[in-house]
């Protein structure tokens, strides 16, 4: 959108598969009391950037090698030349084992949660779990307890929990399952989760602390900087480490927020637009 308005020529490459593709309704996003689904925003989103000329094209770019002032990409159905780039490859949720069908039901029926910076509020006061014993479980676990007091932390596979993991969740009031999770079943109104040792717990809603991948496969491919071997590494102006490559959203190190995303863009672009402006005018005075 920021591309576009500036006059410059954008080709924007999207697969489809966005996380916020499956929001059934977002709430934090400024500008909609009510709320928004993921899949209305983005489609919002896409014909506002085509209205000032942005080519969006449906494929998912495999290779990319170049350098500042040649870049070329390749998909599955198209190969791009391209002066700059700018990834926005996000990052993906490690899901529990299920089926699509059931996957996609449970986070309609809000039974499934990933995120509780952006949905700890609807969450308020219900029983939750929070799948993962480990030091991210903890640390998710904590957080929601501003939202309710009744959370359970039940171990995806082992139980890695240190006396001090234990002593902070027992401050908190949050209660430990004796044993792992066998079982995410979602079809009663309540989650069911079957316990190893052949036990059930009942949530109103789960929330999955199982981590996430990067999308980085471009960048290692460009030979980007990366934080802990992750995310891509940028400036003040979302630069990554090879002249010419702009990184934005969850593929950065930040809060992993529409919001922080949208932020992130409109830098990147602004810079993008800035330094071919500069640089125009540099091969002029040469």
């Amino acid at each position: 959108m920021y591309l576009a308005r500036y006059h410059r020529r954008v080709v924007v490459v999207d697969d489809g598969h966005s996380r916020a593709k499956w929001i059934p309704l977002s709430h934090n996003h400024a500008g909609f009391p009510d709320g928004i689904a993921g899949q209305e925003l983005l489609q919002r989103m896409r014909e506002q950037a085509e209205r000032y000329g942005a080519t969006i094209v449906t494929d998912r770019i495999e290779t990319i090698d170049g350098k500042a002032g040649g870049f070329e990409a390749r998909g599955s159905t198209l190969t791009l030349a391209a002066r700059t780039v700018l990834i926005a490859t996000g990052v993906e949720n490690r899901r529990p084992a299920l089926d699509e069908d059931t996957h996609r039901d449970a986070l309609q029926r809000g039974m499934l949660r990933y995120c509780p910076v952006c949905d700890g509020y609807e969450a308020t006061g219900l029983a939750i779990g929070v799948i993962g014993a480990n030091t991210h479980g903890v640390a998710e676990a904590l957080f929601l307890r501003t939202f309710s007091d009744r959370i359970t932390l039940v171990a995806h596979g082992t139980i890695d929990l240190d006396a001090d993991d234990r002593a902070a969740l027992a401050r908190a009031g949050i209660k430990v399952a004796p044993e792992p999770m066998a079982l995410m079943d979602f079809s009663g109104d309540r989650v069911a989760l079957h316990l190893t040792d052949g036990s059930e717990l009942h949530f109103d809603t789960v929330y999955p602390a199982l981590g996430s991948d990067s999308n980085n496969a471009l960048a290692r491919q460009l030979g980007l900087q990366l934080s802990d071997d992750r995310c891509i590494v940028v400036d003040t102006k979302q630069r990554a480490s090879v002249p010419g490559v702009y990184a934005a959203g969850d593929i950065v190190t930040s809060l992993d927020q529409i919001s922080v995303a949208m932020g992130h863009a409109a830098i990147a672009a602004t810079a993008l637009h800035n330094d071919l402006r500069n640089r125009d005018e540099e091969d002029t005075a040469s």
